[in-house]
């Protein structure tokens, strides 16, 4: 009997260690930080998180994750693509108007976000000059959205090739 209730314990402890390290595999493939989960838009959890919304600054958005980390909440956007040499200017500015909405939300500034491509986790600070980005970026789409003709952007040469109107552009 005894000898039976030790195999059953080391199977409980050997389950345990396994399921331990099978935890912080997934977690570093999430390119999550340490700390709880607060927050999820990908579909991990069974639970439908409702979108983050700033009054002030009339924005709405879904982080992938946020997570708890000694009392700070992190963006955490997950990207399916391999890193670029530098981030996307766009991936960087979705991450701070992630890192604006938490500001609001949680009355405190994260002190960066997390990017996560395909091969790496790359951590943004959420710097003064970043929040100013951002805030001037929102300020010039509401200008062209208010605009009655607003230029194209032809500034990546990838976007024109995708375009369904290259044939016929000018530019």
């Amino acid at each position: 009997m005894s000898t039976v209730l030790a195999a059953l314990f080391l199977l409980l402890v050997a389950s345990g260690l396994a399921a331990l390290c099978w935890s912080r595999r997934k977690r570093e493939w999430t390119g999550l930080p340490r700390g709880r989960v607060v927050y999820t838009d990908t579909g991990a959890w069974d639970r439908c998180e409702k979108p983050l919304f700033s009054k002030r600054h009339l924005l709405t958005g879904r982080p992938d994750y946020l997570v708890e980390e000694r009392g700070r909440v992190i963006p955490v956007e997950v990207k399916s693509a391999l890193s670029p040499p530098i981030p996307y200017r766009s991936h960087v500015l979705q991450l701070a108007a992630y890192c604006l909405l938490i500001e609001e939300e949680y009355g405190q500034a994260p002190p960066y976000g997390i990017i996560k491509y395909r091969d790496q986790s790359l951590a943004i600070d959420y710097s003064p000059r970043l929040r100013a980005q951002i805030l001037d970026t929102m300020a010039k789409m509401r200008r062209d959205l208010a605009a009655d003709d607003v230029a194209p952007s032809h500034s990546n040469p990838n976007r024109c090739q995708r375009c369904g109107y290259e044939a016929d552009c000018s530019y």
